[in-house]
């Protein structure tokens, strides 16, 4: 079967081109994707080319598909699997798959499989690690969005708190604390606002950072202080460049205390040091944001890491329980992962917004695979829309659903290109 990809060569070399897939072995599965949305880890890679540490040495003679955060229907399954997927189901995928301690990932090491692409081989590790999984949401970029959103789901479970009384740990983030999320308007940050608001074991307050009134303004847009307020959490939009001393400000915003759980979500020095000043007693700081430095360093206080239990850490990625967290909470409307997309386009436009990534304002890159079609801001909507007609369905769509992407707005645009799942 031909299928049409991005792939990657070498460092900012890449290629949208047709090629014959092999058929298909008897433990693997062939899929068509439908939906793929651009992480900023692939745009690290294609910077780093074979640098990166899950790149091949060959990319040059066997290159890579790119893309990891994506969604489609199986087409045709190998005898080893018949029992447990059938040709016609959705699935999401998790791509952290440290198969025998490789690091081989979907979007990063194989010829064949990854998500910036028509049609790809899913190779027998993905089902012997359980990380295909069959999906049954109304919409294929929520499934695409599983799999940032169960990064992020990590990184909460990720955190810990400990108890001096009998050195018991406490696994998560502090219930009836303070959280703060330092740099928190990007799309991975407000899909971590997303998931916080909802928790069972509720924090008292969020607190959001940013530099940016713009930022600021669109994530107030999109998930309202008065929605937390409903779920019994206080949730606080804050411009720390209009603050004289964030510090002493942002503690005091937490009642003095400081904050007992602090995610960093860029990757700054200045950043990462006012995180660890801004920890409580026996408070966790997760360094979440992945710089492209491998010598990133910043200062951090050891007298607190001795005296007031300060810790830090860092997650990357989720797992398999995070990723059906992630899909369960969005088909319930627990979390809403379209507040990360700002963008939609057509397979034609990955490569280019890839390349260009950090350059291109905004949130998340939501594309689809089986069409072509420019890289659109989903503000851009209302304006093209008075010229053309799909685009005032989608403006129409989206406008209905406080300005997000959303399930119906994905239908139109299947309908128009002649799509079928």
């Amino acid at each position: 079967m031909k299928t049409k990809a991005v792939r990657m060569y070498g460092t900012r070399d890449l290629r949208l081109e047709e090629f014959e897939l092999p058929a298909i072995k008897d433990d693997e599965i062939l899929v068509k994707v439908m939906s793929d949305s651009i992480c900023m880890s692939t745009y690290k890679l294609v910077e780093q080319g074979k640098k990166h540490k899950r790149a091949p040495q060959n990319i040059d003679t066997n290159p890579v598909i790119v893309g990891h955060e994506f969604a489609g229907v199986i087409v045709e399954v190998g005898e080893k699997w018949k029992d447990q997927f059938k040709p016609g189901q959705k699935f999401a995928q998790q791509p952290a798959l440290n198969y025998k301690g490789s690091l081989a990932s979907p979007g990063y090491s194989y010829e064949f499989f990854g998500g910036a692409c028509t049609y790809c081989v899913i190779p027998h590790e993905v089902m012997e690690l359980g990380c295909l999984m069959p999906y049954n949401g109304d919409s294929f970029f929520e499934a695409s969005l599983g799999e940032p959103m169960s990064c992020i789901i990590g990184g909460y479970h990720g955190n810990y708190h400990t108890n001096k009384v009998n050195h018991d740990i406490s696994v998560g983030t502090k219930e009836g604390g303070n959280i703060i999320i330092l740099g928190g308007c990007g799309p991975m940050g407000l899909g971590a606002v997303s998931y916080g608001i909802q928790l069972e074991k509720k924090p008292k307050r969020i607190v959001v950072t940013d530099i940016s009134d713009e930022k600021l303004a669109r994530a107030r847009e999109v998930i309202p202080e008065e929605k937390a307020r409903k779920n019994g959490v206080e949730l606080l939009y804050v411009n720390t460049a209009k603050m004289a001393d964030p510090v002493r400000e942002l503690r005091e915003i937490a009642d003095g205390n400081g904050y007992d759980d602090v995610f960093v979500y860029i990757p700054n020095r200045q950043v990462a040091e006012m995180a660890d000043a801004l920890l409580a007693f026996d408070g966790c700081m997760n360094f979440f944001a992945g710089p492209t430095d491998n010598q990133f360093k910043a200062e951090i206080n050891l007298y607190n890491v001795h005296y007031i239990s300060a810790h830090i850490m860092g997650t990357t990625g989720g797992n398999n329980d995070d990723l059906i967290e992630a899909n369960t909470l969005a088909a319930q409307g627990k979390i809403e992962p379209a507040v990360m997309v700002t963008h939609v386009g057509g397979i034609d436009s990955i490569a280019e917004a890839t390349l260009n990534l950090p350059k291109i304002p905004g949130g998340k890159k939501l594309t689809y695979t089986q069409f072509d079609m420019p890289l659109t801001a989903l503000d851009d909507f209302e304006e093209l829309g008075k010229t053309d007609p799909l685009f005032a369905k989608l403006d129409a769509a989206c406008k209905k659903n406080r300005g997000l992407w959303n399930a119906e707005a994905e239908h139109i645009l299947f309908e128009h290109f002649g799509v079928e799942a």
